[in-house]
């Protein structure tokens, strides 16, 4: 039984779950200069102890969905093992995980095999080398391999994360269009949003996903529903494509109203909005199984003090530096 509900009436059954803020790329809009540590350079990630005892909590508490984020989540070498001490659950029916591919081809049949049931793939441009400019990797083909390793493992669908950016990829839409009309991919635009960081990256950049939304509407792509443990993402279809396409544009009006995700950091804090507070610590209280139920307590008591929007559009972002932080 659910039992995440915050002072609005906001049902939560999504959990993103940061095990490392490091990353092996510099995308420009997340970590340009390369990984460094955001000030806790002398505080470990989460043990696969305590990720197993944090996921624990959250399904009895009516979780349904676990997304294992990063930084690059596949760096970590217990991947695996996450994974499956995650699926230890039976009531998490969805576990997916945020990458940026490079490791796919190699290593996704293994974490299907763990349990994993949903990927989602960064790719910013279908160009090499634009590819290579957006993320200081030259590795666009090895992470299309790894696309192809996931079907070829038995995911039917993989969803692919672009962040939209203004004279960079906001005109290639006809391309990505085309590359899933016969792939059952969800092609996901995610809007630049603005962190501590990355502020003149942001007023350069920074375009309304409703662009992209009014392309679509125009070439006859339809609206579909969100089910209740869905992402943020407005999901659109069309007849004669395979694809999806799906749009997550956080300045929009009313973006917050259907909030239905907490975050924990990968050193074990509570985030109840991407752009909000420090975070609730919930370390203290993952050491052993018989803090279990204070555990779930400090979570629920935390919900009463989620706000009701994030007030991005007053140019608050809170204590976001970067996108790694607390796994985007």
């Amino acid at each position: 039984m659910l039992q995440l509900t915050d002072a609005f009436e906001r049902k939560f059954y999504y959990l993103r779950l940061s095990i490392t803020d490091v990353c092996n790329f510099r995308c420009t809009y997340c970590l340009p200069d390369g990984y460094k540590p955001n000030g806790h350079a002398n505080k470990s990630f989460l043990s696969l102890d305590e990720i197993r005892r944090v996921s624990r909590a959250f399904a009895e508490l009516g979780t349904e969905k676990v997304r294992l984020t990063g930084g690059e989540p596949s760096l970590r070498r217990d991947f695996v093992d996450i994974i499956s001490a995650v699926r230890e659950n039976p009531s998490i029916r969805t576990l997916a995980v945020t990458t940026n591919g490079y490791r796919m081809a190699r290593d996704i049949a293994d974490w299907r095999a763990a349990g994993l049931t949903a990927v989602n793939v960064s790719v910013d441009s279908l160009d090499a080398r634009q590819f290579h400019a957006i993320t200081g990797e030259d590795k666009l083909k090895q992470v299309m391999q790894g696309i192809d390793a996931a079907f070829d493992a038995g995911f039917e669908k993989v969803k692919v994360n672009t962040v939209l950016m203004r004279d960079v990829n906001d005109r290639s839409l006809n391309g990505f269009l085309n590359w899933i009309k016969t792939r059952p991919i969800q092609m996901r635009f995610i809007e630049l949003m603005e962190t501590g960081d990355g502020g003149n990256l942001f007023r350069k950049h920074h375009v309304s996903g409703e662009v992209i939304r009014d392309q679509l509407l125009a070439l006859g792509w339809q609206r579909q529903e969100r089910s209740r443990s869905d992402g943020p993402a407005q999901v659109f279809s069309h007849p004669d494509y395979l694809g999806e396409v799906g749009l997550i544009m956080p300045y929009e009006k009313d973006f917050c109203a259907s909030c239905n995700r907490l975050r924990v950091s990968a050193i074990g804090n509570l985030h109840l909005c991407l752009f909000g507070e420090s975070g609730i610590p919930l370390r203290d209280l993952l050491a052993g199984d018989e803090h279990l139920d204070e555990l779930k307590m400090r979570i629920q008591g935390g919900l009463r003090h989620k706000k009701q929007t994030h007030f991005l559009h007053d140019g608050n972002i809170g204590h976001t530096q970067n996108l790694s932080f607390i796994g985007g």
